[in-house]
């Protein structure tokens, strides 16, 4: 129920979580399961297809697959397995952004509603939280290729969305600035063929102790006033078709427990 209105509404998005990652961000708040540390399930691609016929029978809005990267040859053939099985509930890909165009043609026709992180616009940042400073371009590119294959932004009756992307940016503690120049980017990049979401859900992780001082902004959660600072900015330079966040900074409801239910 924690994902935006048009994907979530009233019933919920059926969410499926991958094991592992593309990218090993410093402050992830998956990382029990982003970092595979005894933390999934092994299952067939059969499987897979019940899972997302289960989802469906529930009446979950869509299916969400995130962090799936790593798993697209999978994640389609269990879809061609499902849709042969009568399966018709629109696809979400919840990434982190950083995907390679190839992969993303692969999933050209699986998929209906793009989810991308667009985590940095600065190369030195995202080698700093994220090891990967080819981050910023790679990105793009890639929502780029998500936008040429579900065009302008589409919804059902009941506003929830069925073709389109959302980008979403999280604003972290003491980038103000470059969260800014992210957004920037975003909107010079694709205007209003995009929905950009402005989160504030950061939520400081006890593992960033290990690395000392290094990341010590980090540690604390999101001001109020840095992620109004985001959102006004966004607003200034024409942003209209976005998402915000209310209420408390930072929530641990937001981190699901990876118990394995439904698997």
């Amino acid at each position: 129920m924690w994902e935006e209105p048009c994907i979530s509404g009233e019933n919920g998005s059926g969410t499926v979580f991958f094991a592992g990652c593309s990218l090993k961000c410093v402050y992830c708040q998956n990382h029990r399961i982003a970092l595979g540390k005894g933390v999934g399930k092994v299952i067939t691609v059969e499987r897979l297809a019940e899972i997302f016929l289960e989802l469906e029978a529930k009446g979950a809005n869509n299916v969400n697959l995130v962090t799936g990267t790593h798993y697209v040859p999978h994640i389609t053939a269990a879809l061609d397995i499902a849709r042969q099985k009568g399966f018709g509930i629109p696809v979400v890909y919840n990434t982190g952004g950083y995907e390679t165009v190839e992969n993303v043609k692969r999933l050209d026709g699986y998929v209906d509603v793009y989810l991308p992180d667009y985590k940095y616009a600065d190369g030195e940042i995202a080698k700093k939280y994220s090891n990967a400073p080819d981050y910023p371009c790679v990105a793009l590119d890639a929502i780029r290729e998500m936008v040429r294959q579900t065009g302008a932004p589409a919804f059902d009756d009941n506003g929830i969305m069925t073709r389109g992307v959302i980008v979403r940016h999280l604003v972290l503690p003491g980038n103000v600035k470059a969260s800014k120049a992210a957004i920037k980017r975003l909107y010079e990049e694709f205007g209003d063929d995009v929905y950009i979401s402005v989160m504030k859900q950061y939520t400081p992780m006890g593992h960033l102790s290990e690395y000392g001082d290094r990341y010590k902004e980090l540690k604390r959660k999101l001001t109020t006033g840095e992620y109004n600072a985001v959102v006004n900015y966004a607003a200034s330079i024409g942003v209209t078709n976005g998402f915000v966040q209310w209420g408390d900074n930072a929530s641990e409801s937001f981190i699901p427990d990876f118990d394995g239910v439904g698997v």
